[in-house]
């Protein structure tokens, strides 16, 4: 796939002018520079793409309060999933 996308870029070049060897030489130069910005924007944002491209997240933080009732709501359900199993 990628031969092909070059064969194509390379026909849209030509057809336009005739390029010496350098100008095509740096024509390609400018597209890898490209491609390996874009590479690094992929590989630094994760794989979200969007408004939140390049951001940092932001840690969660909950109170101890709130993390007290997740953990005594975890621990009903449990209770109910052993007594469920006892029950068996």
């Amino acid at each position: 796939m990628f031969i092909r996308s070059l064969d194509n870029w390379h026909k849209t070049i030509t057809r336009e002018k005739i390029m010496t060897r350098e100008e095509l030489v740096a024509a390609v130069d400018e597209e890898i520079s490209r491609l390996e910005k874009v590479r690094a924007l992929l590989q630094s944002g994760g794989s979200k793409i969007g408004s939140t491209f390049g951001k940092p997240r932001k840690k969660r933080v909950l109170s101890a309060d709130a993390r007290a009732r997740i953990a005594a709501a975890q621990r009903r359900r449990w209770a109910k999933q052993k007594a469920a199993q006892a029950k068996k």
